[in-house]
């Protein structure tokens, strides 16, 4: 008895060390398993020897995993941003798909150009013309017949370069990531200047990323009871732009903790990079530069949708990881052939 007593002890005590050890350690991979395989061995390495420091109990790095917080930009980020952001190509879809109740948008020489298909003075209109797109095609919608238009929009519309849905046309090495985080205690979470009811519908699907995890833009909303059922309704109004010094103020309001991880691609996240950077624990920053143009696109300071200047300047002055996609991802995308 004595024995079988010391047999069971010894057992209880090393079980009580490997739940510890999960706990305070770095997720080990299983054997054999690269866990970011897509990625070229320098910022792999990197990116591995820093969440490793920072979820090691015994380092004087480590961040508890109630402050484990990354955030990553979406357009450019996690998914491609050219030749337009998919939102855009989407509210045009959907303006299209209204307009037979919605004469009123033939009055508006924008929308009755989209509508007959002619993009020319969208190009011209500027940022002016797609604040007005997204209002039409977006407001005076109840939020279920909204998601409905997007989550038919996902699961059917073709990215006409690729030849996939836009939702399957995401960055391999972007979501190994995301899910190497996770699986180190990390909270992913989107904050993008993409709308948020419009990311919301898909997030999860295709990052794993829950919808009350992504941070967005978003207009004015009503609610009221409609035939004794509960109706939210997208509203015209005051617009909240999450892009630039947007994105600290709604990390702030929405997710109450200074990021320790920040990935995005372009100036309108490097008010977010400064706000990770100033974190009280080791942080890390990130930015994806577009330098192939034979996989996906090749940009960086001359576009319109996802410009890179002050802020790669900033990452080399502050060591922030700069990911070159022609050299440092293997694949770009899971289609890719190798």
């Amino acid at each position: 008895m004595k024995i079988l007593i010391c047999v069971l002890s010894a057992i209880m005590l090393l079980l009580s060390s490997c739940r510890e050890s999960v706990v305070n350690k770095a997720v080990d991979k299983p054997e054999g398993k690269i866990a970011l395989a897509s990625w070229a061995d320098a910022p792999r390495q990197r990116i591995e020897d820093w969440v490793h420091d920072v979820t090691d109990s015994s380092s004087r790095n480590f961040i508890p995993v109630s402050d484990r917080i990354a955030v990553f930009d979406n357009d450019g980020t996690l998914w491609p941003e050219q030749p337009v952001p998919s939102q855009i190509v989407f509210a045009i879809e959907n303006l299209r798909a209204i307009a037979p109740a919605h004469p009123e948008f033939n009055k508006d020489p924008l929308l009755k150009s989209l509508i007959a298909g002619d993009l020319e003075p969208l190009k011209k209109a500027g940022m002016e013309g797609l604040v007005k797109v997204t209002a039409a095609s977006h407001f005076g919608q109840s939020a279920d017949t909204f998601n409905a238009s997007v989550r038919n929009w996902v699961d059917t519309a073709i990215d006409p370069r690729f030849g996939k849905r836009y939702k399957d046309v995401t960055y391999l090495p972007m979501t190994e990531l995301l899910t190497y985080l996770r699986d180190n205690g990390f909270k992913t979470f989107i904050v993008s200047g993409g709308g948020a009811d419009f990311m919301r519908v898909w997030s999860e699907e295709a990052y794993g990323i829950p919808p009350y995890q992504v941070v967005g833009s978003y207009g004015a909303l009503s609610y009221a009871l409609k035939d004794g059922k509960p109706v939210i309704t997208k509203q015209s109004g005051e617009l909240f732009a999450d892009d630039k010094q947007g994105k600290p103020v709604a990390i702030h309001r929405f997710i109450g903790k200074v990021p320790v991880f920040c990935g995005g691609n372009s100036d309108g996240d490097q008010a977010m990079m400064q706000y990770t950077h100033g974190s009280r624990y080791k942080s890390m920053n990130l930015i994806v530069h577009h330098t192939d143009s034979l996989r996906e696109y090749k940009y960086d300071k001359d576009t319109h949708s996802g410009r890179l200047e002050t802020a790669l300047v900033e990452a080399n002055e502050k060591n922030w990881l700069v990911v070159d996609m022609s050299k440092d991802w293997k694949k770009i995308f899971s289609f890719e052939l190798p």
